[in-house]
């Protein structure tokens, strides 16, 4: 266990590692909040990774983020992992408890902070677009706040049974896998519609094949790109009378998870919002 006379420090481990604003942002948030931590970042590749793991643990490193590719890869290197970050099969954050490292997820915890800020998702009806990583941390979370109940959409319907099958008997959530059939008509029901999947990365300017017209102003739409604020999605809700949550906001929160489980000190997400912006030019 890490000395308190000693500089408390965390890491982020990626390959490639520029470009990621997280480095900035925290230690925005220490300078902002008097606290006597650094975050560092580190490019190592997938062969260097169990070394890179060991050597922060033997300097008494507090934990960190990682990023691609090691979010599948790090739990075999750490001591344990929570139950989401096993359930989802990935791992963005690794935290110390005695002398051992923990990995969790907080992919999820990003999603239900955003939505918090605008709903409480307690008794609300949601639809998921996508059955990946991100979609199936967020049901988790959503399930855990008491959410009225999930439908999962997925162009592979395998994908979506699969992730529905893994809220079943955990969380007493009626849950609902639907294959994606062109354009997906938003059940007159829905209270929020989260879009998940990773059309934006191939695809910067498309929208999802979505039936418009299906977009009431009741609904909240969310989308988790973090650097676009304003994706095709977002504008074509938000002209639809829509609320509307920005990737950008999930980010922060995921962010401000991370900060608050390593320190303790819930951070001022103006500070962070700053900092990132900044970073991304948003």
């Amino acid at each position: 266990m890490p000395s308190s006379s000693v500089q408390s420090m965390l890491a982020l481990l990626a390959c490639p590692a520029a470009g990621s604003p997280r480095q900035y942002m925290i230690e925005k948030a220490f300078a902002h909040h008097d606290l006597d931590w650094r975050y560092l970042t580190f490019d190592v590749g997938p062969e260097n990774l169990p070394d890179a793991v060991k050597g922060l643990k033997v300097l008494g490193f507090r934990g960190g983020h990682c990023d691609a590719p090691h979010k599948q890869t790090i739990s075999a290197l750490l001591d344990r992992s929570t139950e989401i970050a096993a359930a989802v099969g990935a791992v963005n954050l690794f935290f110390r408890e005695g002398e051992e490292f923990v990995g969790d997820n907080t992919e999820g915890k990003g999603v239900l902070g955003g939505l918090r800020s605008v709903l409480d998702p307690a008794g609300k009806k949601i639809v998921i677009l996508g059955a990946g990583r991100v979609a199936r941390a967020a049901a988790w979370e959503l399930a855990a706040a008491k959410a009225g109940a999930i439908a999962v959409v997925d162009r592979t319907e395998s994908n979506a049974l699969e992730l529905a099958g893994m809220l079943f008997g955990k969380f007493p959530v009626p849950v609902a896998a639907v294959p994606w059939q062109e354009p997906y008509e938003v059940p007159a029901e829905t209270d929020v519609l989260l879009h998940a999947t990773t059309l934006l990365q191939d695809a910067p300017d498309s929208l999802p094949p979505l039936d418009l017209e299906s977009l009431r102003p009741e609904l909240l739409v969310a989308d988790v790109a973090p650097e676009r604020p304003h994706t095709p999605l977002l504008n074509a809700a938000a002209a639809k009378g829509c609320k509307t949550l920005d990737g950008l906001t999930i980010f922060i929160e995921q962010v401000a998870v991370s900060f608050q489980l390593w320190t303790g000190v819930d951070p001022n997400r103006a500070v962070l919002r700053e900092a990132v912006e900044e970073y991304w030019e948003v």
